[in-house]
């Protein structure tokens, strides 16, 4: 049967995205393409069909999550080795029973398992988890100082040590290279997940969705809480920063360049600038060189369900200031209400 012919309109309402989105990653050869005589672009349906069959594989197992078992006593250690890995939502448990249950309900990205803290117990978890069925996208890292003999470990486990394990895990949830080649690049800082991190995105359909009142309480709450004039919610798109949730703010979205949270996804705590205007990576952003002149901003990410930051719950003011301990608190709680919140949305949504 002879291939059919798309304009980028027609493959961008297919693929769910944009026409600029489209055009960019037909220029970024994302998508093969080539042009007619009077200079349009045109693709092959097999060549859409084809991305969207593979977007959905990646789909169906992406997960940021990383499950850290570790004992009670080496858990700042734990912490502190996965506080620079921005991208993943780490869940750390000091019970191997209690871990064994968390790696049983939703599939997490890896389950990283501290062998020197629980020896033998946390040998037979990697053992029993390692031939779950359930578990068989998810990766597993054994994290020990020294060397375990191979026959020790089930084969899918990876060894790496206290000082390796960080980047062990990066290079385990990291975009496979085709889903790189999709992302379309800007110029601000991307997470190595950023296409499973879109995906996510699209598929909480919460991107041009009905104010909700259960995310309206959230950002009001902030900006009465942290004393704001402007508190959002908001979602990281390849083009767009589109405010789920806003107050104080008329505007409904952003270039994707303007986003200070563009930086918030990249991290697990609290993203905060005192003073916009001093900040070399913020002096010429237009909304602080120019109206509205922001001049402080603060955000903590909201993820999904698999663990992917999908945008922020954030603070803005117009003159330079900083939080306190108790503020940075009730931000990171108000985020967290708003994770529950796209989690509870998605369940719902659930015949």
């Amino acid at each position: 049967m002879k291939d059919s012919v798309l304009t980028t309109t027609q493959a961008a309402g297919l693929l769910g995205i944009s026409v600029r989105t489209a055009q960019l990653l037909i220029e970024g050869g994302g998508l093969p393409s080539w042009k007619t005589p009077g200079g349009h672009r045109r693709v092959h349906r097999s060549d859409v069909d084809a991305l969207m069959e593979q977007a959905q594989a990646d789909v169906r197992h992406a997960s940021a999550a990383v499950l850290v078992v570790t004992t009670q006593e080496r858990l700042p250690m734990f912490r502190q080795l996965f506080a620079e890995i921005g991208h993943i939502a780490p869940q750390f448990l000091t019970d191997v029973w209690s871990a064994a249950v968390a790696a049983g309900g939703r599939a997490p990205a890896v389950v990283a398992v501290d062998l020197d803290g629980w020896k033998a117990p946390g040998l037979a978890l990697l053992q029993n988890l390692a031939t779950d069925s359930r578990l068989k996208n998810t990766e597993f890292v054994g994290v020990a100082q020294a060397h375990i003999e191979s026959g020790d470990l089930p084969p899918r486990v990876q060894q790496a040590s206290p000082d390796t394990v960080a980047q062990t895990i990066r290079q385990l949830t990291s975009d496979p290279p085709r889903l790189v080649d999709q992302v379309v690049q800007g110029d601000f800082p991307l997470a190595p997940n950023e296409g499973s991190r879109l995906q996510a995105v699209r598929r909480s359909g919460l991107v041009n969705s009905p104010a909700e009142d259960r995310f309206d309480r959230i950002t009001w709450l902030a900006a009465g809480a942290l004393k704001a004039p402007i508190a959002l919610m908001t979602l990281l798109t390849p083009e767009l920063q589109w405010f789920k949730s806003r107050q104080g703010l008329a505007m409904a979205e952003t270039p994707r360049s303007w986003a200070f949270c563009n930086h918030t996804v990249l991290q697990n705590g609290i993203f905060e600038v005192r003073d916009l205007k001093e900040h070399p990576s913020f002096a010429l952003n237009p909304a602080v060189a120019n109206a509205p002149h922001f001049r402080f901003y603060a955000g903590a990410p909201v993820y999904d369900p698999d663990g992917f930051a999908l945008g922020s719950i954030c603070v803005i003011d117009f003159r330079p200031r900083k939080l306190d301990a108790s503020q940075k608190r009730t931000l990171l709680e108000l985020a967290a209400i708003a994770s529950d919140e796209v989690k509870l949305r998605e369940l719902m949504a659930k015949p």
